[in-house]
């Protein structure tokens, strides 16, 4: 778990030390919902903009940090809770006592460490995630700058999806950036800013200018909680997912990393708009 604060895959790949298949399997399927170093500029920035803008000095830097850890804690807990559902449901099974041996203590091999470290981990990820990242970079260009009508395809797109995703407390761009941000987390408000500005390249905005264009195209601060309850809770990335596939040798399984945390944060989303809508707070 400690491990998918940097990357999913890793944590993914760190499950190894589970010797219970079953537990290895929840191990897996739970992962996604640690934050990783992708989604933290997106949950950062919503924080900054929509939830501490107003104070200053070092109220706003205590009331960002004490808001993203309530929000790491969420996820930490939805990993207790739907470990705890699957091993009541479809991995059922008698729980194993965890038993850790330390190695003899041995002098560090700086050489070996530095070149294992990046042949067989850095460079293997690295390899993962160019795979995908490169046609996605192509087919995210491609979306923006081909027009259909008086639209891109990208904003004929994000029409498709806007009333589903309006149901869940998002639009159809922020759902339609998720979508293509399956690469990679780090590009979801870039697609946004985007999509948004109708432009055919990702561009960076700072925050106060990033804010007045989220509250323009309609953001509340209800779309700002869906987006960070999403963000937390949706499919893995493209790198994660297939580092899943590799260590479990199972496309079923894949699909069900993949499922889990997807079905959960669309029904949680659900559950807050509504209520926020039902009760006038939104």
């Amino acid at each position: 778990m400690c491990m998918g604060f940097g990357c999913n895959a890793a944590g993914i790949v760190g499950a190894r030390i589970i010797d219970s298949p079953r537990e290895r399997l929840i191990a897996i399927i739970t992962n996604n919902f640690v934050p990783c170093n992708g989604r933290f500029p997106t949950l950062i920035a919503i924080i900054t903009m929509f939830f501490v803008g107003t104070a200053g000095g070092p109220a706003q830097s205590l009331l960002s940090t004490l808001l993203l850890t309530a929000v790491i804690v969420l996820g930490v807990l939805m990993t207790f809770l739907i470990s705890r559902l699957l091993s009541a449901t479809i991995l059922k099974g008698m729980p194993s006592s965890f038993t850790l041996e330390l190695p003899p203590y041995r002098r560090p091999q700086i050489g070996k460490v530095i070149v294992r470290s990046i042949f067989d981990r850095t460079l293997f990820v690295l390899g993962r995630a160019v795979a995908v990242a490169a046609p996605a970079g192509l087919v995210i260009w491609l979306m923006a700058n081909i027009t259909v009508g008086d639209m891109s395809l990208l904003a004929h797109c994000a029409g498709f999806l806007d009333p589903f995703a309006r149901l869940i407390g998002l639009d159809g761009v922020i759902l339609m950036a998720f979508i293509l941000g399956f690469p990679a987390n780090e590009i979801v408000m870039p697609i946004v800013i985007m999509a948004y500005m109708a432009t055919g390249s990702i561009l960076e905005l700072d925050l106060m200018s990033l804010r007045t264009l989220l509250v323009d195209n309609g953001w509340t601060w209800l779309t700002a909680v869906c987006t960070m309850l999403f963000s937390l809770m949706h499919w893995p990335c493209s790198t994660t997912c297939l580092t899943i596939k590799k260590e479990t040798q199972s496309l079923k399984w894949t699909a069900v990393s993949f499922l889990v945390p997807t079905v959960t944060g669309i029904l949680i989303c659900f559950v807050v708009a509504n209520v926020a809508r039902l009760t006038g707070l939104a």
